[in-house]
């Protein structure tokens, strides 16, 4: 403790309050998007949710020290390759089986709203998880890959340990798809697949940058003796990763990761030689064939981008009230509120969009929405929300001042682990060309349209006047899709992905003032759209 003039002074550590009940977006949202009945079925699965949050919360800070572990060999020298995670990621473990984190979405018992209620948990859980939404994100989405591919022998062998809620037959799944050679082009990946005497496919290759290290199965990609060089050439894979003792099989582990985030979550480079594996669909287009699990782990992304803000603002908000400066608490300060009022109307946008994300998501899955619409909605999603979640993870830390800095106030975290958000699935640039491609198969008018039904029915005057900046901002963005230049992508999909997120805020605002007299959400979409959500410009190209 520190005598400061003669008077005791400690700088008082931020609490976190009940992640569910003290998430106002989140129950709002809640209470408008489903039925009475669905939400009193669902509400005590995440305030229960909520207090696991707060109990992995504490274990995190007591855990912050623990990193996975690579151990190549055993005691003996025998190649084992083993990875030793945390104790908290064992704990997640078990809790995301047992609540169902990926297994709600399967058992589809409310419908497409499934997903929102998956999404609702996955939410309260991420912040307090280390990360092991990481794996979580890849399972649903191997779950959706081999339901989409018909592989009944695949589905039937690995969906129930998927989608399991037993912790003792649950598996997780990693994504082996990236190279050094290619990184987001997959295109010039060189792992091989070839055909042996015994009619079955083996993998030969190194795999860069493999998450989720420890898991038991993998849908990975590897280009069949013969094929063709490209994309096109590739196929997708099915293996399974270590045997009953927990050694690999056809793979050593070359090294960890050293990572500037997400340090909990083991990532390695990986040797496969000779690694027996099983063709998902056919023994082309794989990466067409791996679409489906991009759409889901793109969607988790961006969950976990509204979460890290969620949860920033709520220790910034409870530090503000405690930490006195200049005569009285930051609480009072209105330059302070001012800032964290700015991240607030970003982080209530970043969560409409993202759940909004999750929405399209479920309907695709149930046949309500077109399958090339999503393609559309969910790059827009990832990418926006991606870029929200860094920038506004850096401002929260500087409203704890120097604390913010310190590693053990368990604050940091936060931003190194957001700044994986726009890289991981695809950077912001590869998205926004990703989004363009989308664009041609659906139609701007498809855009278009569905952003007018979010907004039909506003009534409140200032409401209103966002409306026109939403179609000044549409209108633009169509101007320039008529004669679109590579160059001007980025600014063309951060544009819709902001004006889509006003939208979702303004509907929700006015639903708000008629449903809960509550003028937050008005205040929050005002503060948005004043960030502004039209971000095309004409621009010569700076050569660096």
């Amino acid at each position: 403790m520190l005598k400061l003039f003669g008077v005791n002074f400690i700088q008082p550590a931020p609490e976190l309050p009940h992640p569910y009940r003290a998430d106002t977006v989140l129950r709002s949202y809640l209470r408008r998007a489903l039925p009475a009945e669905v939400r009193a079925d669902i509400e005590p699965s995440l305030s229960e949710m909520g207090d696991i949050a707060l109990r992995l919360y504490s274990l995190s800070l007591e855990d912050r020290l623990n990193e996975p572990r690579h151990v190549p060999f055993d005691a003996w020298g025998i190649r084992v390759d083993q990875i030793q995670v945390t104790q908290l990621w064992k704990e997640a473990e078990r809790i995301a089986s047992e609540k169902g984190l990926v297994a709600t979405a399967y058992e589809r018992k409310h419908g497409a709203l499934s997903r929102i209620h998956q999404f609702a948990l996955v939410h309260l859980f991420n912040p307090s998880s280390d990360i092991y939404t990481c794996p979580l994100a890849m399972t649903d989405g191997a779950g959706q890959t081999l339901l989409r591919s018909g592989n009944q022998e695949l589905i039937g062998r690995a969906l129930p340990h998927l989608t399991s809620r037993d912790p003792g037959t649950f598996w997780t799944s990693g994504q082996w798809m990236t190279e050094s050679i290619g990184g987001s082009d997959v295109g010039l990946s060189t792992t091989e697949a070839r055909l042996g005497e015994d009619g079955q496919w083996r993998l030969y290759g190194t795999k860069w940058f493999t998450s989720a290290a420890a898991s038991q199965m993998a849908l990975a990609l590897a280009r069949p003796s013969g094929n063709p060089e490209g994309g096109k050439g590739l196929a997708l894979f099915y293996v399974e990763t270590r045997d009953e003792r927990g050694v690999p099989i056809g793979f050593t582990v070359n090294r960890l990761k050293d990572k500037l985030g997400t340090r909990k979550l083991p990532t390695a480079e990986l040797e496969i030689e000779g690694m027996l594996a099983m063709p998902v669909s056919k023994l082309s287009d794989g990466v067409r064939a791996m679409a489906p699990m991009l759409n889901v782990t793109r969607t988790w992304n961006a969950i976990t981008a509204a979460s890290f803000l969620r949860r920033g603002l709520m220790l910034a908000t409870s530090f503000a009230d405690k930490r006195v400066a200049f005569g009285a608490p930051l609480s009072e300060k209105p330059l302070h509120l001012d800032t964290l009022a700015g991240i607030e109307a970003e982080a209530q946008g970043a969560f409409h969009l993202a759940f909004h994300g999750a929405e399209i998501m479920g309907l695709e899955e149930t046949g309500q929405v077109d399958a090339a619409f999503q393609r559309l909605i969910t790059p827009l999603v990832k990418l926006t929300t991606a870029k929200q979640a860094v920038a506004g993870c850096s401002e929260l830390l500087e409203s704890f001042g120097g604390a913010g800095y310190v590693e053990d106030t368990g604050l940091p975290v936060l931003l190194r682990d957001a700044q994986v958000l726009s890289i991981w699935e695809g950077t912001t640039n590869v998205l926004s060309l990703e989004a363009m491609k989308a664009m041609e198969g659906c139609g701007f008018q498809a855009f278009r349209e569905h952003v007018e039904s979010l907004i039909l029915g506003i009534r409140h005057p200032e409401l209103g006047r966002m409306l026109n900046g939403i179609r000044a901002s549409l209108s633009r963005a169509e101007a320039w899709w008529g004669e679109a230049e590579e160059s001007g992508a980025r600014r063309f999909a951060l544009s819709l992905g902001r004006t889509l997120a006003l939208a979702l805020m303004v509907r929700q605002a006015q639903w708000a003032l008629d449903a809960e007299q509550d003028g937050g959400p008005l205040a929050a979409a005002a503060r948005f759209s004043e960030h502004g959500v039209d971000l095309i410009w004409k621009a010569g190209l700076i050569r660096v």
